[in-house]
């Protein structure tokens, strides 16, 4: 199975960690999202992780109780209680952590340092890539093909 380390391995990218201040506005903090093309940003106070605010928080936390995203701050509509992941993490296990808690994105976390974020659209790309794999190594062996190549 993949782990997290191989999936942000072959995400090719530098592992940014998109975040904003507890007092930056949603509005703000939505922008970053926007630029950077993400469902979620890590919400910091000072040096530290706090919490995490998504799409979702922006929708049930702002939306809908009528907050005005450039009146109000992160830290009034963000996740406080944040789920991670270590990078020898697997994707079935990400998987699990994601439909027990009903979110949608997860930090990885390694020595005590985010090095990276994980959705949910990553964690199925990868699974279906591995599976689509084995299915193609089990019709290589059920035909008799596709070896000593």
């Amino acid at each position: 199975m993949i782990t997290v380390r191989k999936l942000l391995e072959e995400k090719k990218q530098e592992e940014i960690v998109y975040s904003v201040g507890v007092t930056d506005s949603v509005l703000q903090a939505l922008q970053v999202m926007a630029d950077a093309d993400t469902g979620a940003v890590l919400v910091s106070d000072g040096d530290q992780y706090v919490g995490i605010f998504t799409e979702r928080d922006y929708a049930r936390e702002g939306e809908l109780k009528g907050l005005c995203a450039k009146d109000t701050q992160i830290k009034d509509v963000m996740t406080q209680t944040m789920v991670s992941v270590k990078p020898e993490t697997t994707m079935q296990e990400c998987m699990e952590l994601m439909a027990m808690y009903g979110i949608r994105h997860l930090p990885v976390v390694s020595k005590a340092r985010v090095i990276g974020m994980v959705s949910i659209r990553d964690v199925v790309r990868a699974v279906t890539e591995d599976d689509q794999s084995t299915i193609h190594e089990l019709e290589n062996y059920i035909q008799g093909t596709g070896y000593g190549r």
